[in-house]
This record gives structure tokens, sequence and C-alpha cells, in this order.
């Protein structure tokens, strides 16, 4: 009874998976016919010109990979006589170390009949100064404070040998 059952149920299993093949006949014909009437269209290779040979000329050259040597042609400047000039044998003030776009005016005040200024620097130290301190990297000279703006002048180097005054005007910022 057990080898009955046994092979009854492997019939029913046979049965059932031969119900379940797909019927793919259609798709068969459907993928032939495309195959059939599909032409493959390929472009041809492009044409390529024949180009020159190159030719290297600049193995004479000093290769990129190498540090240039360090010489630079002497810069003959024609003195002028009787021409402005900073005096560099002076002692240098603390200001003067940094750049006129380095410094921010941000007040002013009165002690003992002195009107001092305050200066920030991008850095973040305080320095004050008074009329005819020096402050900035072209010798510039504080000439006039105002209650909201400082006029600084400096010399400016003109490229010949000269220096040429220039004033500045730092205002306070709002």
């Amino acid at each position: 009874m057990r080898s009955l059952t046994r092979l009854l149920s492997i019939a029913v299993v046979a049965l059932t998976a031969s119900g379940c093949a797909p019927q793919i006949d259609d798709l068969v014909a459907y993928t032939n016919e495309v195959r059939l009437n599909t032409r493959p269209s390929i472009e041809p290779y492009p044409e390529f010109e024949q180009q020159p040979a190159f030719i290297y000329s600049a193995q004479d050259f000093r290769s990129p990979f190498t540090r240039p040597k360090a010489t630079q042609a002497p810069v003959v400047l024609q003195a002028r006589v009787n021409c402005l000039q900073p005096d560099t044998s002076r002692a240098r003030e603390p200001l003067e170390s940094y750049g006129i776009d380095a410094l921010s005016f941000t007040g002013s005040f009165r002690s003992n009949g002195d009107t001092w200024v305050l200066f920030k620097t991008n850095d973040g130290g305080l320095y004050q100064a008074k009329r005819g301190s020096r402050l900035g990297l072209f010798f510039g000279r504080i000439i006039a404070i105002g209650n909201d703006k400082v006029v600084i002048e400096e010399l400016v180097p003109d490229g010949a040998g000269c220096w040429q005054k220039k004033e500045t005007t730092l205002t306070m910022k709002s």
C-alpha cells in the first residue's frame, strides 16, 4: 500500500509539472521572424588622414621638471637726483609691519589734549596711534584724525628710484 501511495504521488507530481510547461511557440516564431526580416546596419569605419610626423625640437631647453637657475637680469635704473626718498634709518613702529588693508579703524578718543585712534589688525591685535605715528608697509604717517576717519600719507615707489606721496583715508566701519 505504501508503494502504491508513493507511486500515485509521483504520478500526480509528474502530471502537474508537465502541465506547467510554458507555451512559447509564438515567442519563438516571433523571434525567428524578427531575425529574418531585420538587417543590421553597421556604419563604415571613418577614413583617417595621414598626419605628418612630429619633430621634437625642444631638447635644448631646460626640462620642466628641474628648477630654473636663480639668475636675474640686473635692473639698471637711472639715478634721479633730488627726488623724494623715505627715511630707512629710523626705528620702525609696530603698526609698520601691517599693510593698510590689514588695519581697520575702530575708534578714536582724546586723552591729555591728544587725539588717539584705535586700529584693529587682521590677526586680532589692537593698537593705538596719534597724529604723526607711522603705519603701513609703505612708510605711512597719520596726518589727520577726524571723528570717523583717519587720513594716512604713504610713500609709494614710482619704479624709477623715487617715491611719490599718496593719501589714503580709512573710515570707521558702520
